[in-house]
């Protein structure tokens, strides 16, 4: 049995930070808050997305990228972060994702298995040789619940895949 979809993900705005997560968390909360050249306090979106970049950290280690998406009324014009956060103006561009829900808390081992069990679904469905997909992250985790939240949390591991190479229609 095959534990995935796949679908095409929004073209959006976000704002993003390469600091260690629990960093990156805060300074993106700041963000949210008011820490840009407006003053402009922005509503809260889901997911809050790690992607995994591999090789970027230091010792060919993998770094990471947290990323919150803008809600509609800031994608044409996305207020400015402070230049003290050091934030990172983004563009998540649409593309296809291949996705495996769990629940529970994001943590470093739970991720590396839901990831495991998604490469695994992929290797055996149409999108096995489409992984290879021009992209800069190994993976990424969309968390969509509070951290307050304690049951029922929703989370994703996305795969970047090349819905053409399968012949997919993505509109």
């Amino acid at each position: 049995m095959i534990l995935l979809s796949v679908r095409k993900d929004i073209d959006a705005r976000c704002a993003g930070s390469s600091s260690v997560h629990t960093i990156a968390a805060y300074l993106l909360f700041q963000y949210l808050m008011g820490a840009n050249l407006n003053s402009s306090r922005i509503r809260m979106t889901t997911p809050v997305l790690t992607s995994v970049v591999p090789g970027a950290g230091p010792l060919h280690s993998s770094a990471y990228f947290v990323r919150l998406y803008l809600p509609a009324k800031f994608q044409a014009s996305p207020p400015v972060p402070l230049p003290e956060l050091n934030l990172h103006p983004d563009r998540w561009s649409s593309h296809c994702i291949a996705v495996r829900s769990f629940s529970g808390y994001a943590r470093d081992k739970n991720v590396v298995e839901e990831a495991e069990k998604l490469a695994m679904s992929l290797s055996r469905s149409p999108w096995a040789n489409s992984t290879n997909y021009p992209s800069k992250n190994a993976y990424s985790i969309a968390q969509y619940s509070s951290p307050f939240r304690i049951i029922s949390r929703v989370n994703e591991v996305w795969f970047d895949v090349d819905c053409k190479s399968t012949g997919v229609e993505t509109y």
